[in-house]
């Protein structure tokens, strides 16, 4: 009967150790509460609390945790119906007022979360939905946190994952899109063709201008050149009449010394002052200018007769040189 006692006794020491010994693992705290009311909080490690007397009546982790918030209807600004869902980061920093400051903790941080959403979705624009994503998240991650401090909550961070327009608003975004794409392609087509025509007008006019430019400097080069030409012609002529009168010279000089030293060469000269007298007219009958020249063929014997005489008074010079022959006149018609 003494062993019944003593197995009775070992059993109900065992279970009175147990509920007085609490072991909380790292990262968890817990909360005790004596005949009803807060006593203390259990830190990681081994804790003693008093059987029968107290009571763990809330034990929760201090770590960062994830709370999904699904997808929820939201109106913006310009009555455009969306869908949105984020995921909030939180951790407990005060664990007394996560559990006396508010009941059921996670659901009323959904639900305010929720309603943080809505409000803030409806003070943008469906377009400024999607380009101020960022600016968003840091207004919800303010608001949040202000209004869980109370709760003994530190929001670390909040993201929108999706904003989903409704399917009509979809529909006409993808229209706006299309039209957009259209018209840019078209402003695209039409700066192309300005720029293609701009560019066409430019070649045509350096085309233009270089063509003018070639023909000046053509021209200039023909006038330069014919007017080199004239100067070497006229050059090529006085240099041809300085021989020409050279050569006379050298010819009447060599004739009057002929003369000096052999009166026979009179008749030679007479000779040669005739057939010149006669070259001369056919040069001239020769000439693009001339004018016809009628010679009575009576008059011949009387011009020989000139010419005779007039070599006749050279040969007779008193000076020692040749005179200027003096032509008769001849009758010209």
């Amino acid at each position: 009967m003494e062993g019944v006692y003593f197995l009775i006794s070992l059993i109900f020491g065992g279970s009175v150790l147990a509920s007085t010994v609490k072991v909380i693992n790292q990262g968890d705290e817990a909360l005790v509460e004596r005949l009803g009311s807060y006593n203390k909080k259990l830190e990681p490690g081994l804790n003693f609390v008093a059987p029968f007397l107290d009571k763990v009546v809330y034990k929760q982790t201090i770590r960062e945790k994830v709370l999904d918030i699904p997808p929820q209807q939201c109106i913006t600004r310009d009555n455009v119906g969306i869908t949105a869902d984020a995921v909030v980061y939180w951790r407990i920093v005060d664990m007394e007022k996560a559990y006396y400051k508010v009941e059921n903790l996670q659901s009323a941080m959904v639900n305010l979360v929720l309603t943080q959403i809505r409000a803030e979705m409806g003070q943008l624009e469906l377009d400024e939905t999607f380009t101020a994503r960022s600016q968003i998240n840091e207004t919800l991650l303010h608001e949040l946190d202000v209004a869980t401090d109370p709760w003994g909550v530190k929001v670390t961070r909040v993201e929108l994952r999706d904003i989903v327009p409704s399917q009509a608003v979809r529909e006409s975004m993808e229209l706006q899109m299309s039209a957009e794409r259209r018209k840019r392609a078209a402003i695209l087509t039409s700066e192309g063709d300005r720029e293609s025509a701009v560019n066409s007008a430019r070649g045509k006019a350096d085309a233009q201008i270089l063509d003018a430019e070639a023909r000046q400097k053509s021209v200039v080069l023909a006038a330069e050149a014919e007017q080199k030409a004239i100067i070497l012609k006229a050059e090529a002529e006085r240099q041809q009449q300085v021989l020409k009168a050279q050569a006379v010279a050298e010819s009447a000089d060599i004739i009057s010394q002929k003369i000096k030293s052999d009166p026979t060469t009179k008749q030679a000269l007479e000779v040669l002052l005739a057939l010149g007298y006669l070259d001369m007219a056919s040069i001239i009958g020769k000439s693009d200018s001339s004018k016809v020249m009628f010679m009575d063929p009576r008059t011949i014997p009387a011009t020989l007769e000139g010419i005779r005489s007039i070599a006749g008074d050279t040969a007779t010079d008193s000076s020692g040189i040749l005179s200027q022959p003096k032509f008769p006149n001849n009758n010209l018609s």
